[in-house]
């Protein structure tokens, strides 16, 4: 997959936006990167167009910028000329995205049946928007059509909103989802960038659904960890279960037998997307992480932040 669209992959969300004054793009860019979505699919739908994303771009240079519903080669070279990173467009023009691949950028051409998958097939794609996703069947839809096609991802867009945003990033091929509940125009036009900000935040939450997975209680040696155990499970109704290095009470508590990370122990959170967790965490809030703790299959099961919080080592864990 192409590194641009691995960015967005790891964001996860593709904030959609219809900009008619070029002078809201600094304060929306803003506002979305501040709300933890540093990317914007800016579409061509207005004169303002080419001149927000080239706002955008110089401002916040590492911010995932790109253009959508690009209908033909001279809006391609308008909007990479501004600093487009990708390219997206309601159908599939074979024109349009061979130009774009002749230019070097990536390309999400819309696609909505069998067909229009082989075809982007043929032109050598393997991530293709879903337009309209909604309207088109939905993730039911997406989910027959790539059983045929293995290697083929997707970018749904269209009547994604918070109530079914996971539903559609459940989906392992599903890459990330196009949305504008977070960006309507009529809070760009009335240039509400706190509201907008709120509701970036308020989906990035929803996407990542950060819960306590347990707390972790370090103690001295296996005794004392029985006895702490042992008491929380009388306090509490919760069964014991011993493991080899802890005991756990319940899912609530985790005893260890000896000292381990932490001064007085750690905090498991529980997230949707551990890698999205990740990238929001360190790109949006500068955290900084440990080594991944990877499972059999490749894929990061936990990470540790580098810095603890109230004498708590906290882990990321996947749901």
């Amino acid at each position: 997959m192409n590194a641009v669209l691995e960015q967005i992959s790891k964001i996860g969300i593709v904030p959609v936006v219809k900009i008619d004054r070029a002078e809201d793009a600094l304060p929306l860019a803003k506002a979305l990167c501040a709300g933890g979505l540093p990317c914007a699919e800016v579409t061509f739908r207005t004169d303002a167009a080419a001149e927000a994303i080239r706002i955008m771009t110089t401002n916040f240079p590492n911010m995932c910028v790109g253009a959508g519903t690009v209908l033909n080669a001279a809006q391609v070279d308008a909007a990479v000329e501004a600093g487009s990173k990708f390219i997206v467009s309601p159908g599939l023009n074979p024109k349009t995205v061979q130009y774009c691949q002749e230019k070097g950028v990536p390309i999400t051409p819309g696609t909505s049946n069998p067909s229009d998958i082989e075809q982007a097939i043929e032109l050598g794609l393997d991530v293709v928007k879903f337009f309209p996703a909604e309207q088109a069947g939905g993730l039911a839809m997406i989910k027959a059509m790539s059983a045929p096609y293995v290697n083929m991802k997707f970018m749904p867009t269209g009547g994604i909103n918070a109530k079914n945003l996971t539903s559609y990033l459940d989906f392992p091929k599903i890459i990330a989802c196009g949305g504008s509940w977070m960006v309507p125009g009529d809070l760009i036009n009335e240039g509400a960038w706190d509201k907008i900000e709120q509701l970036t935040r308020e989906a990035v939450q929803t996407m990542l659904g950060f819960e306590i997975a347990h707390v972790g209680i370090n103690e001295e040696n296996e005794e004392k960890a029985f006895q702490t155990a042992n008491r929380l499970a009388f306090l509490f109704g919760m069964p014991v279960k011993n493991g080899n290095s802890s005991i756990f009470v319940g899912t609530a508590a985790e005893i260890m037998k000896m000292p381990f990370k932490g001064t007085h122990g750690h905090i498991a959170i529980r997230t949707n997307y551990i890698d999205r967790a990740i990238n929001y965490m360190s790109v949006v809030l500068g955290c900084e992480f440990e080594e991944p703790i990877v499972g059999p299959n490749g894929k990061t099961k936990a990470i540790y932040l580098k810095e603890e919080i109230g004498g708590f080592a906290v882990h990321l864990v996947q749901k």
